[in-house]
């Protein structure tokens, strides 16, 4: 399954009013800058996002948006499923061969099972190992 710009940006937008959850309103134009996308294409992406209940906008010279729940309580596969649709990385039919129909869902529930257990909260908290981190030697 590849993911389209519309996930990942739709992805970004939430991960940045994640961090500023309980903060106030962030605009898109904000988002945008910080993250060289067009303000443009995250309107069409917010929109789907807001009808589907993770985001409210807030109006006035202020405004914004802000996520309508917790960022541990909105998964990342929330957000793809909005904005991509189902999590699926092969049509196929019943007419397939059973075993490659197997490894088909097999994928896909992998896939899914990752994505629903990995919440906005996990996405801006997370931390690179560096090579440092990683290894440790004794002199």
């Amino acid at each position: 399954m590849k993911i389209s710009t519309k996930g990942r940006y739709g992805l970004t937008i939430m991960m940045e009013l994640a961090g500023k959850f309980g903060e106030g309103p962030t605009s898109l134009k904000s988002i945008a800058e910080r993250n060289s996308l067009s303000e443009h294409y995250l309107e069409q992406l917010i929109a789907p996002l807001r009808n589907a209940g993770l985001v409210k906008s807030i109006r006035g010279a202020y405004g914004g948006y802000i996520l309508s729940r917790d960022p541990a309580e909105i998964t990342s596969g929330d957000v793809i499923r909005i904005l991509e649709g189902p999590i699926s990385p092969v049509d196929f039919t019943e007419e397939d061969d059973p075993a490659k129909r197997d490894l088909w869902l097999r994928i896909r529930d992998s896939i899914a099972e990752v994505l629903d257990s990995t919440t906005l909260a996990d996405l801006v908290s997370f931390r690179e190992e560096g090579p440092q981190d990683s290894y440790m030697f004794y002199i």
